[in-house]
């Protein structure tokens, strides 16, 4: 992706965000329990001091609050400060919200380097909101291998205008970018999890996922001739920003949670590898990826493709392998054909 250099520093500077953790007040808990009973003048009245003091998790929520009107009038720019200083001290989940905000208020050049670290964490809505406008190329260079990449992260994720985003891409985007874009999906979503893992160990704060999506990105009418697509259009609605005060309670968690229990291993012989070669919008074109690539390679041809569809979206799999070094030695033999490939557990 190619960015100005501007952008560049903007994001180092966001990445930069002091990572020191503040200990939480009581009164924080306190708000917590009474958000959670529906009170929430009760639960802004329990954070405003602490957040007044410096408290990371008062702060975020004192932003869910004023960007959702519960407890205090809705103000967008109230919600957008505290979020900024909860972020200032590397509180993650304030620093996704402060770049979605950010986007929503159209202040997309100072949203791009937030939106990018968040993306770069695996954050749905920032891969999204990322997504578009690489693909748009209205503030940042064009870059649809990463679009179309960072569009299927949030599409996995379970974003469903994402799916259909996706699902119009196709449409756009030429196959050998839609094949380069699955194998840069997988480095993504790998560098995602160490990211994650790293930045979190260093500001350990439960908070709530996500909100699930409200609003989808417009993407062009299938009418227009392909050669020349306009792209998504420019002015964009953030995603998981209520226009009013929402219907359902959605509690903020900020109390320290247990730790999950760990998950019991799965025998290998229940979970093979497999191989991905691509994700479509049409079924129709998975099934002639695969149709072309029979007889190509050795040993392909005793793989049974498998066909999962998540949405709007078919992911073209093969296998199943006993083994992940099987998977890889398979991978190699297509890239070296000239067929993108990725190893996915069975």
């Amino acid at each position: 992706m190619k960015l100005g250099s501007h952008l560049s520093k903007l994001a180092i500077a966001a990445l930069a965000l002091s990572l020191q953790s503040a200990p939480a007040a009581a009164d924080v808990k306190a708000g917590v329990d009474a958000w959670s009973r529906g009170d929430y003048e009760a639960a802004v009245k329990e954070w405003r001091e602490p957040a007044l003091k410096g408290d990371p998790d008062a702060q975020f929520n004192m932003g869910q609050a004023y960007k959702t009107g519960r407890g205090v009038k809705t103000d967008l720019n109230i919600a957008l400060d505290w979020y900024k200083k909860a972020a200032a001290q590397g509180h993650l989940k304030a620093m996704d919200s402060y770049g979605h905000l950010l986007h929503y208020q159209g202040r997309v050049p100072e949203a791009l380097p937030i939106l990018q670290a968040s993306a770069d964490r695996g954050d749905p809505r920032a891969q999204y909101l990322l997504a578009t406008e690489l693909f748009n190329g209205t503030h940042i260079a064009k870059d649809w291998v990463r679009a179309y990449a960072l569009m299927s992260l949030a599409s996995s994720a379970g974003m469903a205008p994402a799916s259909q985003s996706l699902s119009q891409m196709d449409k756009y985007v030429p196959l050998e970018q839609r094949q380069a874009a699955t194998v840069l999906a997988g480095d993504l979503e790998q560098r995602a999890s160490r990211n994650a893992s790293a930045q979190a160990a260093g500001f350990p704060i439960n908070t709530s996922p996500p909100a699930k999506p409200t609003k989808q990105v417009a993407v062009p009418p299938s009418s227009i001739p392909s050669a020349n697509p306009p792209g998504f259009p420019a002015n964009i609605p953030a995603v998981g920003v209520p226009a009013a005060k929402p219907k359902a309670t959605t509690p903020v968690a900020v109390k320290p949670a247990a730790a999950p229990a760990p998950k019991p291993a799965t025998p290998a012989a229940a979970s093979p590898w497999r191989i991905q070669l691509g994700a479509f919008g049409e079924d129709a074109n998975a099934r002639k990826l695969w149709a072309s690539l029979k007889g190509k390679v050795a040993g392909i041809d005793s793989l049974q493709p498998t066909y999962k569809n998540s949405g709007q979206l078919t992911r073209l799999q093969a296998g199943p392998f006993a083994s992940r070094a099987a998977a890889d030695e398979m991978c190699g033999k297509l890239k070296a054909a000239g067929q993108a490939c990725l190893v996915v557990p069975g």
